[in-house]
């Protein structure tokens, strides 16, 4: 793995609090610069005072990824920051309210699909192509090991089309040195992930790095899991 993210810009979604958190934070750790979403401005700027601790450059962008036009102002904020990035960490995502599988509704598998799925085909539609004319980009996508929670079928269905998709988009890009991989972080306690599960979130580190770490012409279109690597240095 690369020891280094020396200059490079990195946008981690839903990075506000818990794993997209604890990811900026490490991606800084590593010299990266942060580009910070959150849903308003004013929800970044917790983040934003932790980062500058690393004497990295950072930025922040607002939007819902509820809404397509979310998603753009996402894009465009980058874009009228650092104007292109490096690395590109889906982390936002959501899970739909706990009910019965056939009281579970179109809104909620809409819902589900919209902020799972579709905003982060919309982002890497946005990046990918400039990562591939410039000969570099790293991309991953947070999934989740879910398994016979019919509940929860919403979010663990589309977590995986995630995985599905970043394989094809892997194989879209295969021989650019922009490698897709996606990274299951594990039952974390947090806000999404509740009180009772397994790991606290820090032990997101270091292994959600990996991925963005990669030599160049990597592994690409694979699944990574944070808690192999919590022992890592």
């Amino acid at each position: 793995m690369k020891q280094t993210l020396q200059g490079r810009w990195a946008l981690v979604t839903g990075s506000t609090r818990g794993i997209g958190q604890q990811i900026a934070l490490g991606l800084a750790q590593r010299g990266a610069n942060v580009i910070v979403h959150g849903r308003t401005l004013a929800h970044t700027q917790a983040t934003l005072d932790l980062l500058a601790a690393y004497g990295v450059q950072t930025h922040a962008v607002a939007g819902e990824l509820a809404r397509e036009e979310g998603v753009q102002a996402i894009i465009e904020g980058v874009r009228a920051g650092p104007g292109s990035i490096d690395i590109l960490y889906n982390n936002a995502a959501i899970q739909n309210p706990w009910k019965p599988l056939f009281e579970i509704t179109p809104r909620d598998w809409q819902d589900s699909f919209q902020i799972n799925l579709y905003a982060v085909v919309q982002l890497c539609t946005a990046f990918a192509p400039q990562m591939r004319e410039r000969g570099f980009g790293r991309i991953i996508n947070l999934t989740s090991g879910i398994q016979d929670v019919p509940q929860l079928a919403p979010y663990s269905v589309s977590k995986a089309a995630i995985d599905k998709y970043s394989r094809d988009l892997a194989a879209e890009l295969r021989g650019s040195n922009v490698l897709v991989n996606y990274l299951d972080p594990g039952w974390l306690r947090t806000d999404l992930g509740g009180p009772n599960g397994e790991w606290p979130v820090e032990t997101v580190l270091p292994g959600a790095l990996v991925p963005a770490l990669l030599e160049d012409h990597g592994p690409s279109g694979r699944l990574y899991a944070a808690q192999d690597f919590k022992y890592l240095d």
